[in-house]
């Protein structure tokens, strides 16, 4: 397959396990590149030994991240290798055969308007407990924020097009969390990805990853934190609002004015934090759905909680809550469909 590049991205490798890896890939791929993020200067001997075979490898003085590594690879191959269709990226830790290699590859080649990704079944005995989950809180998380069912979200073997390659360089991210604006991306551009089955291998329980549980995590998670707490926090602000002009009114409507009142405030105070933390694409139409949306939810929020409150003797802070926790949910999918859609904060700036 003269016409896939094969780029991977490495960190203080196991030396057996990539050079075995390398010799098998060179049965069936012709391109080859090598990112040495950074590695221990005892690792200079073993790359400019790959280098001796043919290997391009290309060096970050310091730790610069798999994200920025990826991205350097492409702008390498792009500029270098015109003639060239797309490239898949695996590891170096012996967790991708070179079958399910060649199967990512040749549905590069078929597949040139897709994202192309090698998903593993978490649900094997083999898979180490910290990726068992992590990959089911991740795949949760983007079912429910993104709109996106993902199988494997954190799979490093993914096949791009020459086309994708280009689109993807330009994205945010230096480490982990540029696999994730990936595939944020292709929600926002309408990309289709495309699911391979892949081998689910790991090997002595993945201890040759550089994978840091708590900065990484944060990292990938941190789009998700900042919409979490923007929105938590509006809703708060909405219920102490509430409560607070509720008890003082003494007019007749007086559950829906205080909510007209109190939504007034925490849509400002919502829309200021989504727009200077989280959504690059706060335009004039995006304020427009936006407020369209609050209104909307405003005058049915009101008109629930006053009917509610007359037909049931509880507290109205506890129906108000209850309503609006369901509202929330809607408005989390109305948002991420309609109002904010192409919005997340994925490009460089």
């Amino acid at each position: 397959m003269d016409k896939i590049f094969i780029v991977i991205p490495t960190l203080d490798p196991d030396e057996e396990i990539m050079l075995k890896f390398i010799k098998e890939l060179k049965k069936d791929f012709e391109n080859i590149l090598v990112v040495n993020d950074g590695s221990k200067s005892v690792y200079d001997k073993f790359f400019h030994d790959l280098e001796k075979q043919g290997i391009i490898v290309i060096k970050h003085y310091i730790n610069l991240g798999k994200g920025r590594g990826i991205k350097n690879a492409f702008n390498y191959i792009l500029n270098n290798y015109p003639d060239i269709l797309g490239c898949v990226t695996c590891d170096c830790d012996g967790q991708h055969s070179v079958k399910d290699i060649k199967k990512i590859a040749k549905e590069v080649l078929k597949n040139k308007d897709k994202l192309i990704l090698g998903v593993r079944d978490f649900d094997k005995e083999n898979v180490p407990p910290k990726s068992q989950y992590g990959n089911k809180i991740t795949r949760n998380i983007f079912k429910i924020f993104i709109g996106l069912n993902i199988s494997d979200t954190q799979t490093g073997l993914r096949g791009f097009s020459k086309n994708l390659m280009t689109l993807f360089m330009d994205l945010a991210g230096e480490r982990y969390e540029y696999e994730t604006n990936m595939l944020i991306f292709t929600k926002e551009e309408g990309i289709k990805i495309k699911e391979v089955e892949i081998e689910t291998i790991y090997l002595n329980s993945n201890a040759n990853s550089h994978f840091n549980p708590l900065k990484d995590s944060i990292l990938i998670y941190k789009l998700f934190l900042k919409y979490f707490l923007a929105s938590f926090s509006s809703f708060i602000l909405d219920i102490i609002l509430f409560c607070s002009i509720f008890n003082i009114l003494q007019i007749n409507q007086k559950i829906l004015a205080a909510t007209i009142l109190a939504r007034i405030v925490s849509s400002i105070y919502n829309y200021i934090i989504n727009s200077n933390l989280i959504f690059k694409n706060m335009s004039i139409p995006t304020l427009a759905k936006y407020y369209l949306l609050v209104i909307s939810m405003m005058f049915i929020s009101g008109c629930f909680v006053t009917y509610l409150y007359g037909l049931l003797n509880i507290p109205v802070v506890i129906i108000k809550v209850i309503v609006d926790t369901i509202i929330w949910v809607i408005n989390l999918v109305i948002q991420r469909e309609f109002v904010f859609k192409g919005a997340y904060e994925t490009h460089e700036e």
